[in-house]
Parts: structure tokens; C-alpha cells; sequence
């Protein structure tokens, strides 16, 4: 899942930006309203954090601007603790929750997943293709009753493959879904953790999940190896 930080406080930015990768989020951080309104149109995200005072274009008009660009992504804003008005102006303008400075990381944390929850997309709280199994609460997955240990980006492409069943799936939108915008398209790293992952998922086991596309990406379904 990507996530969109848009803070102008360094320190704040550095604090979010580590402590989301931690939690095997790609993050992308921007220091301005601007910058922000424009990522937010030209990259898909899963959520965006948005805070109110941002140089150039405040969050309130960024939050105005995207909703009436037509997108849906959650927005959680980031006030003030007696910004009263800022917080209803936000929530107003489109904001689908705020949370005021100074926060607990844990709580941002669980608000994000709250939102996540009730987006269309992560409505099932458990994962499951064939006898793979993923609970995005406790991280645990498991296949055939064996836990399976990987690593946070090897989480982060198989949490992506198990939301997108039976989807065709390029390398560029694995890149742009799973890594943020350090990520560099000339390399093959794609293909390497997604080879490294069936070690993890499908060795051992007669029934295969990830699949290649030959000349277009990948899928995981439960079927054939290699799909022509």
C-alpha cells in the first residue's frame, strides 16, 4: 500500500516517512500544497495524510482541489489540537478524518488502517487465495497451515498480489503500487523479489500461485505456472 505524506515540517515529515516504511508502506513525502494537489493527481495512492498549514496552497484547498479532480483516496488531516475551524473546514472540504498535533504514531497508525478498512478495496480484514492465507492485522501468512516468514517488502508485493487475484499485474504497476518514488525502473528489482517470493509461496507445493504473463507482468491465481 502507498501512502502520501504532503508536511511541511521536517522533522514531522522524517518521523512519518520512517516510521510508515517501518510498517511496510511505500511513502512518498512532499513539503508543499502544490507539489501535493499534483502527486496526488498523477499517482495512485491508498491514502494521503494532508496537513493543514502548507506552504503555496494550504491542505484545505488541497483536499477541495483533489475531491473535485473526482479523487477518492482517504484523506486523514493534520491540525492543530485547537484548531477547531481548520478541522471542520477540512473534514468539510472532503477530509475523511483529522487528528490533531501532537499525535501518537500508534494512532495514526490505526486510523489509516480504519480507513483502508473502509475503502472499498480492504474491506476483508483476512486474505486468502487457495490454501495462502494473510492477516494484514498481525502480518502473520501462512500456506497450508506452515508460517512464512518475509521480509517488509516481500509483504508488501505478496499483500498486493493477494488484493488483486486473477489481475494481470506490469512491473510498472508493481513499482509504482509497491515502492515510492526513489525507486528506480531501469533496475530489475521487480522481478528479483517476485522470484524470491515464490521461493517463499509456491516451492514445495505442487499447486503454483504467482504466475508469469509472458511479455506483461504477473498474477496470482490458483492454476497453471507460466500463462502464455
Amino acid at each position: 500500500m502507498r501512502i502520501l505524506v504532503v508536511e511541511d515540517d521536517r522533522k514531522v515529515a522524517r518521523f512519518l516517512q520512517k516510521g510508515l516504511r517501518e510498517e511496510r508502506y511505500a511513502v512518498d513525502v512532499c513539503a508543499d500544497g502544490e507539489t501535493g494537489a499534483h502527486w496526488a493527481q498523477v499517482n495512485e495512492y491508498d491514502v494521503i495524510i494532508l496537513d493543514v498549514m502548507l506552504p503555496v496552497k494550504d491542505g484545505i484547498e488541497v483536499c477541495r482541489e483533489v475531491r473535485r479532480r473526482g479523487i477518492t483516496t482517504p484523506i486523514i488531516m493534520l491540525t492543530a489540537r485547537d484548531a477547531l475551524d481548520d478541522r471542520v473546514k477540512g473534514l468539510d472540504a472532503g477530509a475523511d478524518d483529522y487528528l490533531a498535533k501532537p499525535f501518537a504514531f500508534e494512532e495514526l497508525l490505526a486510523r489509516v488502517r480504519a480507513l483502508l478498512r473502509r475503502s472499498q478495496k480492504y474491506k476483508t480484514a483476512g486474505l486468502k487465495v487457495a490454501d495462502l492465507e494473510m492477516d494484514p492485522v498481525t502480518r502473520r501468512v501462512s500456506r497450508g497451515g506452515r508460517e512464512i516468514v518475509l521480509t517488509g517488502k516481500e509483504y508488501a508485493l505478496l499483500e498486493y498480489f493477494m488484493r488483486n487475484p486473477g489481475r494481470v499485474l506490469s512491473e510498472t504497476v508493481i513499482a509504482e503500487h509497491v515502492w515510492d518514488m526513489d525507486f528506480d525502473p531501469a533496475t530489475n528489482v521487480v522481478s528479483v523479489y517476485v522470484y524470491h517470493l515464490r521461493q517463499k509461496v509456491d516451492k514445495g507445493f505442487a499447486l503454483k500461485l504467482i504466475h508469469t504473463v509472458r511479455g506483461v507482468g504477473y498474477l496470482m491465481k490458483a492454476g497453471d505456472d507460466d500463462v502464455a
